[in-house]
């Protein structure tokens, strides 16, 4: 009897944290299924950066990281995990990529650090993401549907100049641009080069900043540097200030179910951001 791969049974386990005890059809319905599953699931974070590890992106690390070792990630990480849980489970999906807006104008030229997916079904394009932070998208978008869209938490829309899309989300009453992309496809290095900006380069906001973010039915829970909230969709936001490291790493375990990782880098860097917030 032949034993199953590490992929396999790494994928198996995924399933299961995502609530399958076998694998579903290649359908619209498990395309948002397992969107929404997983960002409830695995928190996007940055804790790795913060303590100058590297951020390997090879398939069996990021299973390690996330599925083993308790963490979460960010979108060169969990996206391509998801990828390649889509591709097992046998969608027509692929990477690509895109330039993040969000906090800026919508049309400003930002560097391409946002990884995502596209997938097709039944002749149809949608948009995949499980990780652009507070306001990852929960449920799948169509990609050449240009009005709003429902998803199990805010609604979307996509609009589209010049050969590229540009996603938003309303907040309130306000439609917020979140990041830029483009349908060209990606290497391996596409994706290296983008994350060795984000994890390495001085001007990443991921060098100067504690980001992590998980959702949760009707809600979306976020920490940057010191400042926690609980944002109701629909309602108000819960927002309070951490201003010791213990309380920090308290939350990081209880309100996003991280394992944190102990390197000597790791707490008097949290220390400082938790100073300078």
């Amino acid at each position: 009897m032949s034993q199953d791969s590490p992929n396999l049974t790494h994928s198996r386990l995924y399933l299961q944290r995502l609530g399958y005890d076998s694998p579903p059809a290649p359908t619209l319905e498990t395309l948002a299924q397992l969107q929404l599953r997983h960002v409830c699931t695995f928190a996007f974070e940055n804790l790795s950066v913060l303590a100058q590890l590297p951020v390997p992106l090879d398939l069996a690390s990021i299973e390690q990281k996330v599925l083993f070792d308790g963490r979460g990630g960010y979108c060169y990480e969990l996206n391509q995990m998801f990828l390649a849980l889509l591709q097992e489970l046998g969608f027509d999906a692929r990477g690509i990529t895109g330039r993040v807006v969000i906090g800026g104008p919508p049309d400003a030229h930002t560097p391409r650090t946002h990884r995502l997916s596209l997938v097709t079904l039944a002749g149809v394009r949608y948009i995949s993401d499980v990780a652009f932070g507070g306001m990852v998208p929960s449920s799948p978008l169509q990609l050449d549907n240009l009005a709003p869209q429902a998803t199990a938490h805010e609604p979307y829309r996509l609009t589209l100049k010049d050969g590229s899309y540009t996603l938003w989300a309303q907040v309130g009453e306000e439609w917020r641009g979140l990041y830029v992309f483009d349908l060209q496809p990606q290497s391996h290095f596409d994706y290296e080069l983008g994350n060795w900006y984000v994890s390495t380069h001085p001007d990443s906001p991921f060098i100067k900043q504690l980001k992590v973010a998980l959702i949760g039915p009707g809600l979306r829970r976020t920490l940057n540097n010191g400042n926690y909230a609980v944002h109701h969709v629909g309602g108000d936001s819960e927002k309070r200030s951490i201003t010791d490291v213990d309380q920090l790493l308290e939350l990081l375990r209880e309100a996003f179910g991280l394992r944190v990782p102990k390197h000597p880098q790791l707490r008097p860097r949290l220390a400082q951001l938790l100073a300078d917030s």
